[in-house]
């Protein structure tokens, strides 16, 4: 298949929507009947059938479109869809349906965290050309757009949330070039877009972004009055409250089942010219403090090479989590949100519940703390489990 292959000739016809799947879903009683997703699975229907519309004249070369001198493609781009609102409401699962049905072979489905991860190593890695004489292109967006738009037209995310400042300073650009030659984007989120950022620095810097944003999605909300997430815990021995003696002979009896007494001894990962203490690790299950992942200024990118080498994490001490810890706060989030999208294992002791952790809930961290509950609720559900048992078993 070439990059500049956009459609897939085999896919599904339109009338196969993510309303027929949703319906079959509901039919073999494997979910509820939602109405409000009902009313979203249309939208992303239409969304479908405008993506099939577009087929017979859509071939277009890979990287042509960041030297042509040809008028953008934005005319002809559908809409996205950016679906907000309360956690455990259906907003990724519908995504992830659209996502198998979209016809586009050009397609990528990513955690915001991972692909903006991802940008910000290929702008790292143009620099070094450039340093080294290897490309005269001195601003590393357009060629790193292009890049981006040979391997994808369609970009889903999944719980879109800008925290860090440099994703909230390069976004408008970064996306400016992208929306321009024909990008659509499909997202999920806890908040809208105007409330994206609401607290961060130089917030005025970012609010372009949200204004290009509005111009190419459908901004939705889904406010299914149910968090079907909490339906499915099944009260496994993962999270363990408050602090204190029996919470630490708990983790250890968890760390000695998990790693079935294989040698344990501190490690370290490489990471961009520096290194990421381990500070106990047997195959791929690693313990550690909540100071050494949350106290440390750590980012997604960390959390993400962690979890490339690990698929069970033992994190000890989670206090809870005051005004005064707004910065560890954030990178629990990101922690948590890493360890769910690569469907790991989390063993945790904390001083509360995971509903009590945190202190006050306001502004852009309270909106996202209340995915990170849903999050350590679905960790400990059955199904989660049963999931990372059959992928462990095949791996």
């Amino acid at each position: 298949m070439s990059k500049g292959q956009d459609w897939d000739e085999v896919s599904a016809h339109p009338e196969h929507g993510v309303s027929e799947k949703l319906a079959a879903l509901v039919a073999a009683s494997d979910l509820h009947a939602d109405p409000v997703q009902a009313t979203m699975a249309l939208r992303f229907d239409r969304l479908l059938v405008e993506l099939h519309a577009q087929r017979p004249a859509r071939k277009s070369s890979a990287l042509g479109w960041l030297f042509a001198k040809r008028k953008p493609e934005t005319a002809s781009a559908p809409k996205g869809i950016y679906i907000h609102g309360g956690v455990g409401r259906g907003k990724t699962m519908l995504m992830d349906m659209f996502f198998d049905l979209a016809p586009l072979r050009r397609k990528r489905r990513a955690h915001f965290h991972e692909f903006m991860a991802d940008v910000h190593e290929r702008i790292h890695k143009h620099r070094q050309k450039l340093k080294n004489g290897e490309t005269r292109q001195a601003d590393p967006v357009p060629p790193v757009a292009a890049d981006l738009l040979a391997e994808a037209r369609l970009l889903c995310f999944d719980e879109f949330s800008v925290t860090d400042i440099a994703d909230a300073m390069i976004l408008s650009r970064l996306f400016g070039a992208l929306f321009a030659h024909g990008c659509i984007l499909v997202a999920t989120s806890n908040v809208e877009p105007g409330n994206l950022y609401r607290d961060g620095l130089n917030r005025s810097l970012f609010l372009p972004f949200v204004d290009l944003l509005k111009r190419h999605v459908e901004i939705l909300p889904l406010d299914s009055p149910t968090d079907y997430r909490l339906e499915k815990e099944a009260g496994l021995p993962v999270f363990r409250h408050p602090l204190g003696p029996d919470a630490d002979m708990a983790m250890e009896s968890a760390w000695r089942h998990e790693t079935r007494g294989a040698a344990a001894a501190p490690a370290e990962i490489a990471m961009k010219g520096r290194r990421i203490p381990v500070p106990l690790a047997a195959g791929r299950v690693a313990r550690f403090s909540f100071r050494d992942l949350c106290e440390q200024p750590l980012g997604a990118a960390d959390y993400l090479a962690i979890l490339a080498r690990y698929d069970t994490i033992f994190l000890e001490h989670v206090p809870l989590l005051g005004p005064d810890k707004r910065n560890e706060t954030k990178r629990f989030i990101n922690l948590v949100d890493t360890i769910y999208d690569h469907g790991a294992r989390l063993f945790a002791s904390a001083a509360a519940p995971p509903d009590m952790l945190l202190v006050q809930r306001k502004g852009t961290e309270g909106f996202e703390f209340d995915r990170t509950v849903s999050r350590l609720i679905e960790i400990r559900s059955q199904d989660y489990l049963s999931d990372f048992q059959r992928r462990h078993r095949a791996a």
